[in-house]
Formats: structure tokens, sequence, C-alpha cells
């Protein structure tokens, strides 16, 4: 594994009560005691990064427990849903980086895809050769799994600071942000009561139907009915029916629901010190009316685990969601949930200190939720950790930000946009060509637009629209957008106006006028 370098090291565990525990590492030692319940923690002492291969032994009378081959460098979180939990396999480059990796001090942990109704202290792992809930190394006959996003930041980081780097990968696919939020922190959050009353009548059904006892037999009973179906849709055929799915016969809080990931999965690891967080979420956040609760859900991701982790400073990098399916008509791009959840994560990142956010939305080639271009994200993501985390050590800043909306002028039946000045340095538009870029007057009606580069602004207008009020970029479920800085990092999208955003399939209108903002989190 590795073990975070410059910080206190906390290590902890169970045994029986009064007995004495040592735990060493290298030359460093040091002794605790277990509590009435049997509970202990200790930490060593700062250390700094080091490639050289220690153990970490702890110890009693009665046992020894050693883990070898322990390096301490740069440690990672790495959460979200799916395009976070995306493996190196499954990406684009997949067949040219797994055949090449050979950093075997950059490890990582997937650690296992627990949800709990209450918080937990510890996780099972199944064996030590298990895919999760074991450190494995990035080198060609372990990297498979290892979150490809989280493998391009950890290659950058690692050249450029000379360090060993873990990450430990707690993202799961499908889930929303209030997966990874705490139960008291939700119960504050008005739009979260309709999850949390059909979560109450789930496990109100699962117990009144006999728990597990009673799931498994109404599962037998399922599987003998099918398998009968589909003898008799073969004798006549017709259709065969579709096999019973054994997780709809699964407990309830043992699936994704509120505050089921923070319980499972971040409470047990919470003691750990880390370096930050990068967290990739919010496309499920991006169906139905699931947007709702998203303006307090994501940024309370970020203050619950700073306040578990116990750092009201935690570094956050966020990546802002792409999009999937076709474009339609402009009223469906327009209204779409995604641009929604773009604005609120591109909010958090302005209200929250010691954040940063970066643009994956050209990584979509194909119309797929799970765009497969993920060294872009990653590589992002490492810009703005050796820009905003790592500065010092670095001795320079470096380039992070795509062109930052600021201001706008309406002048001569033109928009012209500025952006803030360190992030539209060679402003350009990709081969010189303009898309993205939609143009509205007073009547709300948008239509494609015309643009063009004056120095570090955008021009932006069309020719039958004599009196525009409003310019929006990057707006659509599947954004396409051309503009770039010199770095060639892509513009975050942006609109001047404030207008009401009605989401399909969705009730209501989300109104920016209306939000609450984000509540800062701690020290902030």
């Amino acid at each position: 594994m590795v073990l975070q370098a410059d910080k206190p090291v906390s290590v902890w565990g169970w045994a029986e009560k009064g007995t004495t525990i040592e735990v060493t590492f290298g030359e460093s030692a040091v002794q605790t005691k277990a509590d009435e319940n049997g509970k202990w923690k200790t930490q060593l002492p700062t250390m700094p990064k080091s490639f050289q291969p220690r153990s970490l032994i702890i110890h009693s009378d009665k046992q020894r427990i050693e883990f070898k081959d322990v390096l301490v460098g740069e440690v990672w979180l790495c959460g979200g849903q799916s395009n976070m939990a995306w493996t190196l396999n499954s990406s684009r480059d997949s067949d040219l980086e797994i055949a090449s990796a050979n950093t075997a001090h950059i490890r990582f942990i997937r650690v296992p895809l627990i949800s709990r109704g209450n918080p937990q202290t510890n996780f099972a792992v199944t064996s030590p050769q298990a895919r999760e809930g074991n450190w494995r190394m990035a080198t060609s006959e372990q990297v498979e799994n290892c979150t490809a996003v989280g493998y391009y930041f950890a290659h950058r980081i690692s050249r450029l600071l000379d360090t060993p780097i873990g990450l430990i990968d707690v993202s799961w696919g499908g889930t929303m942000a209030q997966h990874w939020v705490s139960e008291q922190t939700l119960s504050s959050i008005p739009e979260m009561q309709p999850y949390h009353d059909d979560y109450q009548q789930a496990l109100a059904s699962w117990n009144a139907g006999g728990g597990e006892t009673g799931a498994q037999k109404r599962y037998s009973m399922d599987l003998a009915a099918w398998e009968a179906a589909v003898k008799s849709a073969k004798d006549n055929g017709t259709k065969e029916p579709r096999r019973p799915n054994p997780t709809d016969y699964q407990d309830p809080s043992h699936k994704r629901h509120p505050s089921g990931m923070i319980n499972g999965m971040i409470y047990p690891i919470s003691r750990m010190s880390v370096r930050g967080v990068l967290f990739y979420q919010g496309e499920n956040n991006s169906f139905g009316t699931s947007w709702k609760p998203f303006y307090a859900t994501y940024p309370a991701v970020i203050r619950d685990w700073r306040v578990l982790f116990d750092d009201p400073n935690l570094p956050f990098g966020l990546v802002q969601i792409a999009g999937w399916s076709n474009r339609r008509s402009m009223t469906y791009d327009m209204n779409h949930h995604t641009n929604v959840i773009r604005e609120l994560q591109h909010l958090t990142w302005q209200q929250t200190g010691n954040t940063g956010l970066v643009s994956s939305y050209d990584t979509n080639s194909n119309g797929s939720i799970h765009p497969s271009h993920k060294r872009p994200v990653g590589e992002r993501l490492a810009r703005w950790a050796l820009s905003e985390v790592y500065q010092e050590q670095i001795g320079r800043q470096i380039a992070w930000q795509g062109p930052l909306y600021q201001s706008h002028v309406i002048k001569d039946n033109k928009i012209t946009i500025s952006f803030q000045e360190e992030t539209a340095k060679g402003l350009r538009l990709n081969k010189d060509l303009v898309a993205g870029f939609y143009i509205a007057a007073q009547d709300r009606v948008f239509q494609h637009a015309k643009a063009r580069i004056a120095g570090q602004n955008v021009v932006v207008w069309h020719d039958d629209i004599k009196e525009p009020v409003a310019v929006r970029y990057g707006f659509s479920n599947l954004p396409h957008g051309t503009l770039l800085n010199g770095k060639e990092l892509p513009a975050y999208p942006f609109r001047t106006d404030p207008w009401p955003i009605t989401p399909h399939q969705s009730t209501g209108d989300y109104d920016i006028l209306n939000t609450p903002p984000v509540t800062p989190s701690a020290k902030e």
C-alpha cells in the first residue's frame, strides 16, 4: 500500500480490551491500548515520501500482523459513480496503457461496493487475491481494474513530484450525490423527503415480507415459475420471459439509497490520512426530478467528507459531467437536466473553497454516457492539483482552467463575452470552427449563433436577431463546443441569462435566482 507523506498517519483496529498494541514502521514505533470496547487507534509521525519498501507491523503479546512492501507518498480518494469507476481496461487506450504499465510505485485499492443503513467500521474482503478490497500495483499484470481517471491523474502527479501514489477508489456506478451524504445532513434538505419515503417504504415491505428468509422463498418460487414459463414459451414458439433479477430480492439497506454509500464505504476508511479527493458524479442526478436536491446534496458531499476525514480544507477536484444521447430540438437542448447539473457543479466550485472543477464534455465522441477517453480528465485534474495543492512543491503555476465567463456587453446587435484574464490566454476556436454558441432575444427563443475571437473576448451574434439579450455556450444534453485557450483547455459552459429551465420528464422549473447558495465548508 501507500501511506500519506508529510501528515501523521493513523493506524487503528480491534483487540481484547486493555491489550497493549505496538505499531512500527521503519524507525518509528508507537504504542497504545485497546479501550473498554476493544477499539484502539494511534498515529505514526509525519514521514517524507519514500520509494523504499518497508513493513508496517502491528503486534501485541498474542498476535503479530505484518503488511509488507509499504511505500510513503501521496494518497488520493477517487469517488463518484461509473465514470470514475470506469476501469483502465474499458478505456479508449487500454491496449497501449495496460501493455506498457510498469509503475509499481503507483498502487490502488477498490473499496468493496457496500451500502448500509448505518455507519460501518470495517468491510469484508473475500480473499487476498480479490479484485476489490486489496491493494494492487499499476503494472501490466494488475492494472486493468484501476480507475482510468485515477490512473492518468496518478501518472502525471507521480512523474512531476517524483513520488509514490496511492489511489483509494470509492466509486459506485449509478449512485446519486445523496448516497454519499450523511443521514443527519440529508434530514435538513426538503427535496430529499420523497427519497426518504421511498426508502422507508421499501424497508417496511422487506420486513413485512419476512426479510432475508422471505425474499429467498419468493425468489425460489419466482424462479420456478419462470422456468415453467420458459418451457411453455419454447413449446408454443412465443417470446421467453425475463429471468428474475436477484437484486430485486435484496435487502433495501444493501442497495443504492440515501446515505448508503457514505455509511458502507466512507466511514470505514475515514481515519485514513489522505491528500485530497477526486470526485466524478452527477449523471444519475440528471434524470426525472433527481436534479432537485442536487443544489444541496452535491456540496454536502464535500462538507461531510471533510468532517469525516477531520480536514476542513480537504482539497476536492470535481469533474463537470459530459453528456450522452443525441442533440434534438433547441428546446430539448436548452432545457436538459444535464445543463442544470453542470451549472450546480460550477456554482459549487465557485462558492466552496479549496475545490477545482474540470470540464469533460469534449471527451465524448459517440453519445455514450461513459466517454471512454479518460486521459484528458485525469490530466486536467492533475493540472489542478499541481497548481493548487502542490504549488509550493513545484515552485510554479500550472494552467488548469479553460476560458471562464466573467461578463458581457450588448452593443450594435452583438454580445461581447469577456473571460477571466488568466483563463483566456491564447483564446481560439478549434480549427477556426464555430460551435456551441446560442443567442436569443427577449422572446427567449435560442438560435445557433455566429462567433469570432476579438483578443481575449468573443463576439456573438445572429443575423436575424437585431436586439439580442442572452448568450449560452455548451448548453446541450451532448455539448459540442470549439472555444479553447492556448493550452487547448475547453471553455466552461456558461449562460448570461437567469431564465428558468424546465427539465424534461420533470415537474417544476430550475430557477437559479431562487436556488439557495451553497453552504460553505467550515473555516472557509
